[in-house]
């Protein structure tokens, strides 16, 4: 039946099926054998036969294994051979990675490849049919090509149980995210396939912030929840860019193949880390609230290797969560090993508050109308003996990761109490507590010694809480707050509206007043952002409930304005007062100094810093080393060359490949202004990147110097090229007068 198909048979026949005959032993030749043999074979399901034309249309297939696919011959027979079957391409072990599209227009050999009979069935349906074929192609006697020949069986139970068995190695049962092995042999893929496609690859960690207070307050089941809706939220985020994996315990891995962008990969992590901190919903109606951070590394630019670009990005994880969590961070060449600097970091914290390094400084909080100082918030400061002053955002989430937290705590309540009993009678001091502190049961007595301790009036006492003090056992939650209302202390809900605030935390819990959190503040003069609206929102909201509002942040009068127009009566900024030591406001309070005027700038710009950096400025092939003195999105203010036109294009190395196009739109001396072609982008800690980077084998085949700003006589081209402008030492050069 094949036989005779194979010497001539149209597209499409259809002959009856003969009746089983006795196989010849010899009559005519060994034609009539073959042929025997071959109908016996496709009879019996041994082996099945199909051809297709030179065009790849299938034109022939075993009759019982088309019935086994319940499909007629005229809707088969003359499809494309490649629309009928399709690879497992989610199979790690599938086929040679190339399509079975590829595979036909190559006129390769096929040998035992796994397919999908995809005829009306979608890749998502639950059953499948899979097949093992073979085949080859078939010239004639001018050696032009006619087809494929080919056999085919069905391998559907063998194959599923392989998969099976392929997804218990390579998926975590708990999430159903690839493990660590499957995201190590995607990101191997990836660095192999470089060579060739030069295509980056951009690799993402993420760590959950306070995964493990969920686990230790609400046990590890409503744990490996919140994990499973994790890991739901994160595949549905990244979606088809990139592979998600869950390594263990709370760490989780992103691979994006061909993306180098930093805009577009902090807008991501960006976007990852607010709905991870999100609420999670759990059985028995509670909830948890947790964060997330995000250390991002690209190869090739920070790792030539698996192993390199693993390390990069952990670096980069370590130093986003000692930047105070909630937060991404790009790697760059000056990370170092965060065990090591955590662990350190906890000695010598633990060393400060036996040595007395710590101090507390006060930021006023002032009324709109009459600029009087109602409140001082409390805010922790460490001067360390060898690395200067150690931000918060450093030490704290350190500090609660242990025990430390609580000593801490008490030393600053303390602290607190007792610089406000020397203050007149109508100033609060605010005192933050960690919610670490909170839980501790003996955290309502150290409150009431600290107040018995220094005489202090507990209604000057303010406790600044977070919406995280609401994870966990909520009765003894409730007992809490219902001790400290006791006591007579105040209670303020602090970063208000940060992204998971609930109107039933305001509804359970006893609060005098809403901190409304800066974020809204810093972009609340933004007429295409709604940050002004939620602000009014909010202040409504508090009035309606009786409890007070602070607005944090303000640092310019328009945006005063704005918050005094949505209804804000407590103001606190940087255009009122930065936080000053105890001393400094002791020393104002005896002058009689309670009003406090604002002084700052007309208009808040939340991307101009100033910098004092190094850097070069490249101009027509010769090197400048010059300072920046600031920096924005838009375009850097620098120092240290002369004589340079309005119009000129220069190219700025900022160091480890980033290198800027731009433009002087301003020259005065030795000072210049520069507006950058393409905007730079967040690097997640404050500090701006360049979205894209220059491989280090181009930075040093163009002899630029390793660290910019910096280049010697016969670097960047300094010794091969003259230089049209003067280089000067920053500040050196005479000043015209301004016109």
């Amino acid at each position: 039946m094949a036989i005779s198909f194979l010497k001539g048979r149209k597209s499409g026949a259809a002959t009856a099926e003969p009746a089983a005959q006795p196989v010849p032993r010899s009559e005519t030749g060994t034609e009539p054998l073959r042929a025997a043999i071959l109908d016996e074979f496709e009879r019996a399901g041994s082996v099945w036969v199909w051809a297709t034309d030179a065009e790849g249309n299938l034109l022939y297939l075993t009759d019982k294994a088309r019935e086994l696919l319940a499909i007629e011959a005229d809707n088969l027979l003359g499809q494309p051979l490649d629309t009928v079957f399709e690879l497992d391409e989610n199979h790690p072990d599938a086929g040679t990675g190339r399509s079975l599209r590829f595979q036909l227009k190559a006129r390769s050999t096929i040998r035992d490849q796994v397919v999908r009979f995809a005829l009306g069935h979608a890749a998502s349906d639950p059953r499948q049919t899979w097949w093992s074929i073979s085949g080859h192609p078939v010239r004639d006697a001018e050696g032009n090509f006619t087809g494929y020949r080919g056999s085919a069986k069905d391998v559907t139970a063998e194959y599923e149980r392989q998969m099976a068995d392929s997804r218990l190695a390579e998926y975590d049962s708990l999430t159903g995210l690839a493990n660590r092995h499957s995201i190590n042999r995607h990101l191997d893929s990836a660095i192999t396939a470089h060579a060739a496609t030069q295509r980056p690859c951009a690799l993402m960690m993420l760590d959950l912030d306070k995964f493990k207070h969920v686990n230790d307050t609400l046990g590890h089941q409503a744990g490996d929840q919140l994990l499973v809706q994790v890991a739901d939220r994160l595949s549905n985020i990244v979606g088809q860019r990139g592979k998600v994996a869950r390594l263990g315990g709370d760490e989780f891995q992103v691979v994006l193949v061909g993306e180098d962008d930093r805009g577009k990969l902090g807008e991501l992590a960006d976007k990852i880390i607010k709905i991870l901190s999100q609420p999670y919903p759990l059985d028995e109606g509670k909830r948890a609230v947790i964060g997330a951070s995000v250390g991002i590394a690209v190869f090739p630019f920070d790792g030539d290797d698996r192993d390199k670009i693993n390390r990069s990005a952990d670096l980069a994880l370590y130093a986003s969560k000692n930047g105070g969590r909630g937060q991404f961070r790009f790697y760059s060449s000056d990370l170092k090993d965060e065990e090591e600097v955590r662990q350190q970091l906890l000695d010598d914290l633990r060393e400060a508050l036996a040595q007395g390094q710590l101090s507390m400084h006060y930021q006023p909080v002032v009324s709109i109308e009459s600029k009087a100082v109602v409140c001082l918030e409390a805010l922790m400061r460490w001067e360390h003996p060898e690395k200067g002053m150690v931000s918060p955002a450093m030490f704290i989430p350190v500090a609660e990761e242990t025990d430390l937290i609580n000593p801490l705590g008490e030393w600053a309540l303390r602290e607190s109490c007792a610089a406000a009993a020397k203050w007149p009678e109508t100033v609060r001091v605010a005192v933050n507590v960690s919610a670490n502190q909170f839980v501790n049961p003996g955290f309502p007595e150290v409150v009431a010694n600290a107040l018995a301790a220094t005489g202090l009036a507990p209604e000057r006492l303010e406790l600044e809480l977070t919406e995280s003090v609401f994870v966990g056992d909520t009765e003894a939650t409730e007992r809490t707050f219902a001790t400290l209302k006791n006591l007579g202390v105040r209670l303020a809900l602090d970063d208000f509206g940060t992204g998971y605030s609930s109107l039933s935390y305001l509804r359970s819990a006893p609060f005098d007043k809403i901190k409304v959190d800066r974020s809204f503040v810093d972009s609340c003069t933004q007429k295409d952002r709604n940050s002004a609206k939620i602000i009014a929102a909010i202040v409504g909201l508090a009035n309606a409930l009786g409890m007070e509002t602070t607005v944090e942040g303000v640092e310019a009068f328009d945006q005063l304005e704005v918050v005094r127009e949505k209804g804000a009566k407590l103001i606190q900024g940087f255009l009122f007062a930065r936080p000053m030591p105890e001393a400094d406001i002791l020393a104002s309070f005896e002058r009689g100094e309670y009003q406090i005027e604002p002084r700052g700038p007309d208009k808040f710009r939340p991307d101009r810093r100033s910098v004092f950096r190094r850097i070069g400025a490249i101009h027509e092939d010769y090197y400048y080393n010059v300072v920046m003195r600031d920096l924005s999105r838009t375009g850097a203010g620098l120092e240290g060359i002369v004589g340079v036109p309005k119009g000129t294009a220069m190219v700025l190395d900022l160091g480890e490949g980033q290198l800027a196009v731009c433009q002087v739109i301003h020259s005065h001396g030795d000072e210049i202004g520069v507006e950058f072609e393409m905007p730079l982008v967040s690097d997640g800690s404050g500090g701006l990147c360049t979205r894209h980077r220059v491989s280090p084998y181009m930075i040093a085949a163009a002899g630029l110097p390793k660290r910019p700003g910096t280049a010697g006589p016969n670097e960047g081209k300094r010794s091969e090229s003259k230089p049209q402008f003067l280089e000067v030492a920053p500040g050196s050069a005479p000043r015209p007068a301004r016109a």
